[in-house]
């Protein structure tokens, strides 16, 4: 049941952002559901969990997008394995440290696809980057982290993601 309802949520996360997502911009940039999901999952879970997540999810934007096959999906599985690391260090109760841990986990996963994009021989200014898209991006992520955790939390430990 548990797989079912992750994969429904990472469903509803992909659908929101290609669609509904497109007309609610904060600074230019619009909320990025599938990391902050990933996020989640791998504080709740570990790193071998976060990153299996972190691929899947990675996997399936990339088919959406339709361009460079696997970049997110190698972006998201080192964030969600990096992520997983704190999953028996962190106090996962606190939103706000969930919060904290979401921006990181933004400027660190934005990090990686920059200098992947580098590494193809894309040049996007390091500024125009950081200031116009991880920064702005961290911080909308930020507060959608802010707003969801609670109920994933208690869903997590009592609910239908309970590990078994």
């Amino acid at each position: 049941m548990r797989i079912l309802v992750l994969a429904l949520l990472l469903g509803l996360a992909l659908l929101l952002e290609s669609t509904v997502l497109q007309f609610v911009l904060v600074a230019g940039v619009k909320p990025d559901l599938v990391l902050v999901l990933v996020v989640f999952y791998a504080i709740t879970n570990g790193p071998r969990e976060g990153a299996f997540l972190g691929f899947m999810g990675g996997l399936a934007q990339d088919f959406l997008s339709g361009y460079y096959l696997g970049l997110n999906a190698l972006s998201f599985t080192v964030i969600g394995y990096l992520v997983g690391l704190g999953h028996t260090r962190l106090f996962k109760e606190s939103p706000f440290i969930l919060a904290g841990v979401a921006f990181l986990a933004t400027v660190a996963f934005e990090g990686v696809k920059y200098l992947l994009i580098l590494g193809l021989g894309i040049a996007v200014p390091p500024g125009e980057a950081l200031w116009g898209l991880i920064l702005p991006l961290g911080v909308y992520n930020s507060a959608v982290a802010l707003l969801f955790y609670r109920r994933y939390y208690l869903s997590a430990t009592r609910g239908l993601l309970r590990s078994p």
